[in-house]
């Protein structure tokens, strides 16, 4: 069957580079017309079975990461699930060239011919719900005036940053003693202006290392919708972020866009039709939606919660939550070190704000 996937973004090179697993479908990634330019970025993620292929593309990893608040700094490790990082480009390049030794065709929009037996996929980016909490972030690979990175460790959340704009880190990957990405990353419904991430990154630098920007090699800026989130085009069933990969309180993707496509492969060895599934468990969602409200509602709760949670696991521990790989022992140990009024206050919230919306 002629399997047409609109898009080439990571979801859809990501099936592309898999499609000798799908030998029933002859497999065609569409560039959508006036799709804009694709800019290169960091992609982050935690080593996990299956992303072998991902590692092998990675520029560094690390095997200790920290969580860092005003009152104290949790550093977990994992011997087995190093946090990787790598730039977009070359992992989409690395799923291009199999996808094309593997005979995945490379087509415009406007050349898919109407055809009996197809079917199409659609990996553009969903949409988001009017006044929908967002994860924003402006990021520079910098270079600073003298050795104060602790290489062995990455940073994946500084709270000890400007809160009055709402929940703000700042996450810092270490390369070397003197070179480091450094991303302000902020979860409110808007967008801040740019002088204002550049602001934080440089008086976090000079404030908690005591050193200045010497040069900046890269940047990048992006913005990922969280919650629950609309299909691109309802008409045509989604893949990737477009069928609810985006884990919906961190804006964690990569992992899941993964889970969610060897299930659909799996399915087809079995006689099922491809068709791409939410990869997220029920509890997991309701979860990340008590949270989205406390950190909408309630911001400044947000460096507490997270310290506190990044406290209470082991690194293999956090690593299984944030890739969806949580039992309810784990799931029980996260909410009990959460504290306990802003959480119950998160989950009466929530379900006074469903209930709202079941009678409207």
């Amino acid at each position: 069957m002629k399997t047409h996937i609109l898009g080439d973004g990571v979801a859809a090179m990501m099936l592309a580079s898999r499609a000798n697993e799908l030998p029933e479908h002859d497999v065609s990634i569409v560039h959508p017309q006036g799709a804009p330019m694709a800019r290169d970025h960091m992609l982050g993620f935690w080593n996990v079975d299956g992303l072998e292929s991902s590692v092998a593309c990675s520029r560094t990893s690390w095997s200790k990461w920290a969580v860092i608040t005003d009152t104290g700094k949790s550093v977990m490790h994992s011997d087995k699930h190093a946090y990787h990082i790598m730039h977009k480009a070359n992992y989409l390049q690395s799923c291009r060239e199999i996808a094309e030794r593997n005979g995945v065709a490379f087509i415009e929009e406007n050349h898919i011919k109407d055809e009996e037996q197809s079917q199409t996929f659609d990996s553009r980016p969903p949409r988001a719900s009017r006044n929908a909490m967002l994860q924003h972030f402006l990021g520079q690979e910098v270079e600073v005036d003298k050795p104060v990175f602790d290489a062995s460790t990455a940073i994946l959340m500084d709270f000890r940053v400007d809160q009055s704009q709402g929940m703000h880190f700042i996450y810092l990957l270490p390369y070397s003693s003197t070179q480091a990405l450094v991303e302000s990353t902020l979860f409110t419904t808007t967008v801040s202006k740019r002088e204002y991430y550049l602001k934080a990154i440089e008086d976090y630098l000079m404030d908690h290392y005591g050193a200045s920007i010497t040069n900046v090699i890269h940047e990048e800026q992006g913005v990922i919708p969280m919650g629950t989130l609309s299909q691109h085009d309802a008409n045509i069933p989604g893949l990737g972020a477009n069928a609810g990969a985006i884990r919906p309180a961190s804006g964690y993707t990569f992992v899941f866009i993964h889970q969610q496509i060897q299930r659909a492969i799996q399915a087809t060895k079995q006689g099922k039709p491809l068709r791409f599934k939410r990869p997220h468990k029920a509890i997991d969602v309701w979860m990340d939606s008590v949270l989205l409200t406390v950190l909408k509602n309630w911001p400044s709760q947000g460096p507490k919660l997270f310290g506190r949670m990044a406290s209470a696991l082991s690194g293999d521990e956090f690593v299984r939550f944030m890739s969806g790989q949580a039992n309810w022992r784990l799931r029980l140990k996260v909410i009990m070190a959460m504290p306990k009024l802003p959480f119950i206050k998160g989950v009466s919230k929530h379900i006074f704000q469903r209930s709202e919306k079941v009678v409207a």
